[in-house]
């Protein structure tokens, strides 16, 4: 596998190997020693996938105090993907990395502990699927607002489709129990 590192040190784009042939391609999507030597090392106890059509944006999402670390990509088609880091005391406090992640470039997002998450669609249709390290945790669940003008995110759609929950999330300035860098 290929590690591309961001401008964010701890969220690393990952691109496996890919063996293909006339008769289609096998990948690796996941080999625990490989991707523990790249700092993706607790084990992941929940897998999901969304499906949504163009347009959709879901998020800024994450958990407080308990946290969750994110291994994304997209199954079928191509959507844009977020990572935040909201860390109270990190350097790079309210600073984001935007990545295509598709069904082509097969790449994969490693969303750390203390940063939000989202992503939008910008194929007709995508599935969307997410490998956790904790369990989703409805109670420690804290939105943020998708356009916050502090952050900056140039989401590539114009009218994005929300959740009221979204839609109504607060400003990063407004959340009051982020976690705190250093301690997750």
């Amino acid at each position: 596998m290929n590690i591309v590192r961001t401008e964010l040190p701890e969220v690393i784009i990952i691109e496996p190997k890919l063996f293909g042939d006339q008769r289609g391609f096998f990948l690796e999507t996941y080999q625990f020693h490989r991707y523990v030597e790249q700092g993706v090392s607790r084990p992941f106890v929940q897998d999901n996938m969304s499906r949504s059509v163009y347009g959709v944006l879901r998020g800024l999402h994450l958990q407080n105090p308990v946290t969750q670390g994110k291994l994304v990509t997209a199954l079928r088609g191509k959507v844009l993907d977020v990572a935040v880091d909201v860390r109270v005391g990190s350097s790079n406090f309210g600073r984001h990395v935007a990545v295509e992640l598709s069904e082509e470039n097969r790449r994969q997002l490693w969303v750390p502990r203390g940063f939000a998450h989202g992503f939008v669609v910008l194929s007709e249709t995508a599935d969307f699927f997410y490998k956790c390290d904790d369990l989703y945790s409805p109670k420690d669940e804290i939105s943020i607002r998708w356009d916050d003008p502090a952050i900056g995110i140039d989401w590539g759609v114009e009218k994005p489709s929300l959740s009221t929950k979204d839609a109504d999330a607060p400003l990063l300035t407004d959340v009051k129990n982020l976690p705190v860098y250093g301690q997750i």
